[in-house]
Order: C-alpha cells, then structure tokens, then sequence
C-alpha cells in the first residue's frame, strides 16, 4: 500500500505566519477486529486513534492520543429529531463541550453541520458552521461570525498522482484551532454522513 502519512499540502489563506497543521486520517483501526481511525501528524508519527469495537448497542466513540489517553469522548443525542452529537472533555460525559448537529434545511445544500457550545445550536450559540461534501472529502469549517476557515478536509494522494481512496484523507488545521477538537468533528461527520458501514447507535 501507498504512505499514507502527509507530503507538503499547501496552506489555505490565513493571516498567521505560524503554518497549518497538516494530519492524514486513515478510517482503520491499529486493533485487529475493530472500527476506528488512525491519524498521523505530517512526518509520520501517530498523533490520535479511535479504537471502538463495532458492538451492537455501543454509542460511544473515544478520541485517544498516540499513548491511548482520551481526549474526548463522543455521544450521540438520544431521542433527538436529527443527528446530534455532543463532544465531551476527556472522559467526563457529564457537561459537554460542544454540540455537533447536522443541518437539514434543503434550501441550504451547502451546510453540513453546525457546531456550538450548549446543546441547542438554535439559541444563537453557534461557534462553527461545516460546509462542503463528507463523501466526496471536501469540507470546509469556519468560524460563523467571522466566515474564516479554522480547518478543512482535503482528498489525498500519494506520490504520483495515486488515489488512496475515501479511507484515507487529509485534516488541514490552522494555527489558532485544537487538532483534537478538529478530529472530534471528524468523527462527528463521519457518523452522520458515510452510511457505507455500520454506525455506533
């Protein structure tokens, strides 16, 4: 198989002199017999894992670093009329950090999701709004008052022009955003739009 760890991706515009971080996201698991992600920082080294046996009835989904410690835990809302997710600081599942809900107004095709700090994103709380196509890995995140972009997901492709498919893609974070908090709405993303395998209920 072709590295999947980053080349040099050039960077989006941003006012920072600082450079984005650049991880590859491999949706494979290091355990055998798991679903999960591997996420790899540009020179190689594993920066995050998810490692979540596919059990029936499981909802939960963990963010580890390299050495296994969580980061945040990931729930699916119960009992919610559409997909909603809230994203918990380390493994305290007790006040939520912040609320991923998929948008569902079909005149507003370019909205994925939107992201904010209470469970209700309708109070006016929004911090993000995600655009763009999951499927096709061509996500954008930004800031919703300032439109600016705090990170997006690319295609990847190995040296030569090869494709490395859907499983494996590109998280591009600008300076001023947490990697974490941006791979936990990638997982967010993921369980609300590849319907290709099972989810976590």
């Amino acid at each position: 198989m072709a590295k999947v760890h980053p080349e040099t991706i050039l960077p989006i515009g941003t006012s920072s002199d600082k450079n984005p971080i650049v991880l590859t996201v491999w949706k494979k698991s290091l355990l055998f017999g798991c679903y999960g992600f591997t996420v790899y920082d540009s020179t190689g080294n594993l920066k995050f894992r998810v490692d979540n046996y596919t059990t029936s009835g499981s909802r939960e989904i963990v963010l580890m670093d390299a050495f296994g410690r969580t980061l945040h835990t990931i729930r699916r809302k119960m009992l919610s009329m559409v997909d909603n997710f809230l994203v918990y600081d380390g493994e305290d599942v007790v006040n939520p950090r912040f609320t991923v809900t998929k948008h569902v107004n079909v005149l507003n095709s370019k909205s994925l999701a939107y992201v904010s700090t209470s469970k209700n994103w309708m109070k006016r709380n929004v911090r993000y709004e995600i655009e763009g196509s999951y499927a096709h890995k061509s996500c954008m995140v930004y800031d919703y008052t300032r439109r600016q972009c705090i990170a997006d997901i690319r295609r990847k492709e190995a040296k030569g022009g090869v494709a490395l498919g859907g499983d494996v893609f590109s998280l591009v974070v600008q300076p001023s955003t947490d990697p974490a908090m941006a791979m936990a709405l990638v997982i967010a993303l993921d369980q609300m739009f590849d319907h290709s395998r099972h989810t976590f209920r």
